[in-house]
């Protein structure tokens, strides 16, 4: 086998660069690193990205939807709609409040919420209705927004893998009532580790500045009960050099998913609702008929990173059981179903265009 082919491909590959290095260790020397000018400057430059929409920076994605539910006003006695087929912070951040997920099914195509089971789950107690855009593939927003608007509902866009995604031109982060990211080293830009929120209303921004920060913008002038969820100067530092490289990084991502999508015969590649800009924070596709394992272990054997996201779905996991078991409630077929299939492959944009290949070729292989 040739050398370039021995080398193993993994699932994901964090940028750490000089830039990245460079921007922190100027922001060590000024001995000013915890929300300060850097993270005002990030949360500036964020917002291009989000149309103009006010920005908070906290320390993680988590934070940022925990954050949001607290600023919207949501918690005990409250449900809040959301997938099943997701990370379970999206679901953790709903109970952290005190308020109760209700889970719902997705569509088979985008691995998004279904709009029609999001409706069908709308009851007395609803409050928000949270869509993930899951892998980077926006949620129907136009459809859901105008279920929330019908209802009044807060719509808060867990947008942890959609970093410059859109539908029909608006970009996610930007169509909810609030928009969540986050810059875990693995998603499309990093900070290392951090998170934003995205809000078009100044006193919900406001709110959130608050909650970041105990509970207050002037030392010592506490007016609500508040966390400490800050971003440091030296991530936010770090995150400014990662969104300059932001647009390069995505075309190259999309570049890579449409050479696996020419690529790929044995396996159901994965398919983009008409109006979205994909970013392809995971190229997740399905293996049916039982086989997803031994694809995934035909890979490791050529020495290729993949992933399942997500083996579990949230509604199975520990914390969400009724008397040990899943609650009744939830029948959720598609999700099972993405659960038992789904493989994301290799699509960081430092791929050359031989390990593409080679992925494409172990996969068709394996399906074979």
């Amino acid at each position: 086998m040739p050398e370039e082919e021995e080398r193993p491909i993994p699932a994901a590959r964090p940028v750490i660069g000089d830039a990245e290095i460079e921007a922190a260790v100027r922001v060590l020397r000024t001995g000013r690193v915890v929300q300060g000018p850097e993270v005002a400057a990030f949360e500036e430059e964020f917002s291009a990205l989000v149309a103009g929409r006010h920005c908070v920076a906290v320390n993680s994605g988590t934070s940022a939807l925990h954050l949001a539910l607290m600023a919207l006003g949501i918690g005990q006695g409250d449900e809040v709609i959301v997938p099943s087929f997701t990370f379970a912070a999206t679901a953790n951040a709903v109970r952290l409040v005190g308020a109760e997920p209700v889970f719902v099914d997705i569509e088979p195509g985008s691995f998004c919420v279904d709009v029609d089971a999001v409706a069908a789950a709308i009851g007395p107690r609803t409050a928000a209705i949270m869509p993930v855009h899951l892998y980077g593939h926006p949620a129907a927003m136009d459809r859901i927004g105008a279920l929330a608007e019908r209802h009044s509902l807060a719509v808060v866009e867990d947008a942890a893998q959609a970093h410059a995604a859109q539908l029909n031109g608006s970009p996610a982060g930007a169509m909810g009532t609030a928009g969540c990211f986050s810059f875990y080293p693995t998603k499309n830009m990093h900070t290392l580790e951090g998170g934003m929120i995205t809000t078009a209303d100044a006193e919900t921004a406001r709110m959130l500045r608050l909650l970041r920060n105990q509970g207050m913008e002037q030392r010592y002038a506490n007016e609500v009960v508040g966390a400490n969820v800050r971003l440091t100067d030296v991530a936010a530092a770090v995150g400014r050099e990662q969104l300059k490289r932001l647009p390069e990084w995505t075309e190259r991502r999309r570049a890579n998913a449409a050479f696996l999508d020419a690529k790929i015969t044995g396996a159901i590649t994965p398919p983009v609702a008409p109006g979205v800009r994909h970013v392809y924070h995971q190229y997740t596709v399905r293996v049916p008929d039982g086989r997803r394992d031994a694809v995934q272990k035909h890979l490791e054997s050529r020495r290729i990173g993949s992933a399942v996201y997500y083996p579990t779905p949230v509604h199975r996991l520990l914390p969400f059981l009724k008397d040990g078991k899943p609650d009744p409630r939830w029948d959720l077929p598609e999700t099972e179903r993405a659960a038992a299939e789904v493989l994301s492959l290799p699509v960081h944009p430092s791929l050359t265009e031989d390990e593409l290949a080679r992925v494409a070729d172990a996969v068709n292989e394996a399906v074979e």
